[in-house]
């Protein structure tokens, strides 16, 4: 009876412990190491790859081998190359998939045994499986010493013009800055501006300049012709001229009523009533074929000259800023002057850096 509840106690502590050993099971199992390599045997100098693949949560913390180039998988395998980890997301990221790929090498003929890599996964140790590699070394033929030859005579190197290309552009450029550094000392030196700075005339107020066309007008006595149209057109185009300049509005394209009408926005009505008189006259002229009287002509001329001088804008030419303090001028020459110093050190060490490269350059392809 005893041995028959003893059975049941047993049983029911293994059903009870499963559930557990199943789930340590499936942890366990959740990292998973894996190594491999692209060539078992190699010549004596040759380079081989070895791969190695990591398997684990993604919140879980990883901790690769830590080698590096230079270092010695096992005495006589050197590693040459460590390539950058590879991460790959796995089941909707739930999982990774983590690849390091390392370049080795020997140069001496054996069979090696490659020790385990070794991974920390949340502090817990994994280890890969063990790798083989066999490094041959390159018979050499003893038997047919006649096919041995010894060392070639010094051959001249041809001339290659792709070669010396860069050098030659190099050159030319070296000495254009050259040449200009020594023109930028040279303005330096007579305290000169590096650019000539050219004056542009002053511009033309717009009264001055229909004075002008009206001047030539009276000069060439246009309005003493027969050709009344022909007066009355350069006439009014003077006057819009001024006016679009003046008021700041397109006068060429807008007829005789609207101009009038956009003046009187800045004006009296009685200030344009000659003004009006003069463009009704102009329009009888040029568009209904109106004889004018030569007074009449003379009067429309007065009229002109008398609405550019009542809306002239004088400009006061002789209004200077008065200031205690440094001018504009003296304040740029002295930035200027110190701007100036900087780039003279800055342009000569550079082009002592550039010959510095062309040297090196025409060393290396003679030497």
């Amino acid at each position: 009876m005893k041995s028959y509840h003893n059975k049941n106690k047993r049983a029911v502590r293994l059903w009870l412990l499963l559930p557990f050993l199943l789930m340590a099971s499936v942890v366990e199992a959740q990292v998973t190491v894996d190594v491999r390599i692209d060539s078992l045997e190699l010549w004596v100098g040759e380079q081989t790859r070895i791969t190695l693949d990591v398997s684990t949560d993604t919140k879980s913390k990883l901790v690769m081998p830590q080698v590096k180039a230079g270092d010695m998988l096992t005495p006589g395998v050197e590693v040459v190359e460590v390539a950058k980890a590879d991460t790959q997301q796995l089941n909707e990221g739930a999982r990774r998939l983590v690849s390091q790929s390392y370049i080795v090498t020997s140069f001496d003929s054996a069979l090696y045994y490659l020790p385990p890599l070794v991974v920390k996964v949340d502090g817990k140790e994994y280890q890969s499986k063990n790798l083989a590699l066999r490094v041959l070394s390159i018979p050499v033929d003893t038997v047919h010493v006649d096919r041995f030859y010894g060392p070639k005579e010094i051959m001249a190197v041809p001339f290659s013009w792709t070669d010396w290309s860069l050098i030659f552009a190099l050159s030319v450029l070296l000495l254009v800055w050259v040449l200009g550094l020594a023109y930028f000392y040279i303005r330096y030196r007579d305290n000169k501006p590096i650019i000539k700075i050219i004056k542009l005339a002053p511009k033309v107020l717009p009264h001055t300049k229909a004075m002008e066309e009206i001047d030539q007008i009276k000069a060439e006595k246009v309005w003493a012709k027969e050709d009344s149209k022909e007066y009355y057109t350069r006439l009014t185009a003077i006057l819009r001229t001024y006016i679009e300049k003046r008021y700041g509005f397109n006068a060429m394209e807008m007829t005789s009523t609207e101009i009038i009408d956009r003046l009187l926005k800045e004006q009296t009505s009685e200030s344009l009533d000659e003004l009006r008189m003069l463009f009704q006259t102009a329009d009888l002229v040029k568009f209904a074929k109106y004889n004018t009287l030569i007074n009449e002509n003379d009067a429309n001329l007065v009229n002109a000259i008398e609405f550019i001088n009542q809306t002239k804008v004088e400009v006061d030419e002789n209004a200077v800023p008065e200031s205690d303090e440094v001018t504009i001028e003296q304040k740029r020459s002295r930035r200027t002057l110190i701007s100036m110093r900087l780039a003279l050190v800055l342009l000569t060490l550079a082009a002592l850096a550039l010959l510095g490269w062309i040297l090196w350059m025409v060393y290396d392809l003679v030497v």
